[in-house]
């Protein structure tokens, strides 16, 4: 049993990362990965909880990203890496750049809810995540909902963080094709995650594939049967691996009910080892 899409709070997960990794190390996973949004923070804590066992901690990224493709509305992409370094300078760069535009957009944001007769600060939403963590919509919705702008998580969202909202403020992103670019030149395996949510994903694909683009997220536990078939057949049409995960971000005791809702098959870890041994086999860098 693998899981290939973790989150921890070090993005928008609930779970620290040891208490993950005990987690998955008491279900008797051969591998995960922990995909925190544009941050790798969580991975030497993650491979150091892990040290000893014989589960593989895969280094792991996933990277928010806004494709403009021509006469269509903007969509928001996430790239997942796999087997990234996490020191590269590129890749860090692309991170930073991220984690800037985060910090600008949520004080926006703020500015916005403020204005609205929300009393929320950005100091009340950095203390929800961790220390070199990032911040995101997630951890705005939980304060609104705590200084009584909404009931629930998800009201909060609609009333003030939908894209549509009066209080959004869109966050300034690296397009698909730099994230998956910066991912493949330190040696990391590209991968689109949950591809059913946009439009267009084959024209998509075609375009990254020229970037460094390795595969597709078929398995996940938003996908129906007839969903991972499809992105299965696209991933074979244009060579590409298939991956999977839970993508889940609540508390590690409620960790086996994600796993009971998805199986992602044993096949999709060897060939992810296979593409990463013919990626060491083709090392370089692009200058």
């Amino acid at each position: 049993m693998i899981d290939l899409h973790l989150h921890t709070t070090y993005s928008d997960g609930i779970s620290e990362t040891g208490d993950l990794i005990r987690e998955a190390l008491a279900f008797g996973l051969q591998a995960i990965a922990i995909t925190d949004h544009d941050n790798t923070e969580s991975y030497a804590l993650a491979a150091e909880a892990a040290r000893g066992s014989s589960m593989e901690v895969i280094p792991g990224i996933e990277i928010n990203t806004v494709w403009s493709p021509k006469n269509a509305p903007e969509t928001e992409v996430h790239v997942l890496g796999y087997y990234i370094d996490p020191a590269d300078p590129d890749l860090r760069g692309v991170i930073n750049t991220h984690k800037t535009a985060r910090t600008e957009q949520i004080k926006e944001i703020v500015k916005k809810l403020n204005k609205a007769g929300v009393p929320v600060s950005y100091e009340d939403i950095a203390e929800k995540s961790c220390e070199g963590g990032c911040l995101g919509r997630p951890h705005v919705a939980k304060t609104i909902v705590e200084k009584g702008g909404a009931g629930t998580i998800s009201e909060a969202f609609q009333k003030y963080l939908n894209r549509d909202a009066q209080t959004y403020h869109r966050r300034n992103t690296v397009p698909p094709h730099e994230a998956v670019e910066a991912i493949y030149e330190c040696g990391g395996i590209p991968v689109i995650a949950h591809p059913n949510e946009m439009e267009g994903i084959e024209t998509l694909v075609v375009e990254l594939m020229d970037y460094g683009l390795r595969g597709l997220e078929a398995y996940h536990r938003r996908h129906s049967p007839a969903i991972i078939e499809f992105h299965c057949s696209l991933a074979e049409k244009y060579g590409l691996i298939v991956t999977g995960g839970t993508d889940y971000h609540g508390p590690a005791d409620s960790y086996q009910n994600a796993l009971a809702r998805l199986h992602t098959p044993d096949y999709v870890y060897e060939e992810l080892k296979k593409e990463r041994a013919r990626r060491n086999m083709a090392t370089f860098k692009v200058s």
